[in-house]
């Protein structure tokens, strides 16, 4: 268990505002990230235009992040540096069970993320499926790792990646417009793929435990920062398409159980899942969601006090454009309880004075 960063001096007092942000709740405080332009960011941005890419070499993907978080240790937020595993995060799973894995570039955050087309064509090949530990994208996954675990030793953390299980999972066997029409046609058979899909990820995550270090007892996180326990990350995705009840009837069980197995878990939901908010606040286990932003829908900042009300105490991270959040800080409009992820922040300087407010400010 790591305890120290040289890419984060300044690591036990942003430990202690992030364990009292996800432990006791405060709603009286604020807490962000600010996002400054990186010469690591462009150099990707130069080689790999947006859209497939090749398998990717661990050793650059590795040094990438190496570089960017370097140029972030003079920021002195509320972030935590780690490095995010997107190589295979969603390829990983279809790729255990016999799926072609693809990559894909994605210039603006420096990630070369994973998938897979439909593995299956109707539930006839499901019975084969099995989780294969002699694959070559678990064996790739494995590498990953250690050459980060490595890489990082001293310097920087490496973040929990996101789960693909319950209906995710479904969606990587047939895909997702098939997916919904299997829930009316074949459920008791989505119930099978979805305990399926849960021993998978429980596997998939119980090595990344054991491979990669907590940080002083927590687990770093893209989503959250850092927060208390083996934390994972869940997805309810399927569901932002559908009403309350079917993520009720269809999501809410698996969600639970697979937090069950670890120390709980956070959560994102996008602009058009915003109904599900009662229902995923009361999920157990959750510690903190985030509220991600997309096209055609208003921001999460610009509605942050409805919003926040309908998740109760639930800690909560959203993004915050740098000008209309230095607005609410001087006007004492923020909402307490809350991390920003405050973007386009002009320089170091900048960001480190206004973490000095952030710091000081009390709702």
């Amino acid at each position: 268990m790591d305890s120290s960063l040289h890419y984060c001096p300044d690591l036990e007092p942003r430990l202690e505002r992030l364990r009292a942000l996800y432990t006791e709740r405060p709603a009286d405080r604020i807490f962000a990230r600010m996002e400054v332009a990186t010469n690591a960011l462009r150099k990707f941005a130069g080689k790999y235009p947006p859209g497939y890419t090749g398998c990717p070499d661990l050793v650059e993907r590795a040094g990438f992040w190496d570089e960017l978080l370097a140029e972030r240790a003079a920021i002195h937020d509320d972030s935590i540096p780690s490095a995010y595993l997107s190589e295979l995060d969603q390829g990983l799973y279809g790729g255990m069970i016999g799926g072609k894995v693809q990559f894909m570039a994605h210039p603006e955050n420096g990630w070369i993320s994973s998938m897979v087309p439909p593995i299956l064509g109707d539930w006839e090949g499901f019975p084969r499926l099995a989780i294969d530990h002699q694959s070559r994208w678990y064996k790739f996954y494995l590498q990953e790792l250690e050459v980060f675990r490595a890489a990082s030793r001293g310097k920087f953390g490496i973040s929990h990646f996101i789960l693909v299980d319950s209906l995710n999972f479904i969606f990587e066997l047939f895909g997702a417009t098939q997916t919904y029409l299997e829930l009316m046609d074949h459920p008791e058979k989505v119930r099978e793929a979805i305990d399926f899909a849960w021993r998978l990820n429980v596997d998939v995550q119980q090595t990344f435990f054991q491979h990669a270090p907590l940080l002083a007892g927590g687990t770093c996180s893209n989503m959250v920062e850092w927060i208390p326990g083996r934390v994972v990350s869940e997805s309810v995705d399927p569901f932002h398409m559908t009403s309350v009840q079917h993520f009720e009837t269809w999501g809410r069980e698996p969600a639970e159980r697979i937090l069950a197995a670890f120390d709980g878990g956070v959560l994102h939901i996008h602009g058009n899942g915003r109904h599900l908010l009662e229902a995923v606040s009361t999920m157990r286990g959750l510690k903190a969601v985030l509220l991600a932003d997309d096209l055609h829908i208003p921001s999460a900042f610009s509605l942050l006090g409805k919003l926040r009300r309908r998740l109760g105490d639930l800690p909560v991270v959203v993004k915050a454009e740098f000008p209309e959040f230095v607005a609410a800080l001087a006007t004492h409009q923020l909402e307490g309880g809350v991390l920003f992820r405050v973007q386009n922040v002009p320089d170091v300087d900048t960001a480190n004075r206004t973490m000095d407010q952030v710091r000081g400010y009390r709702v």
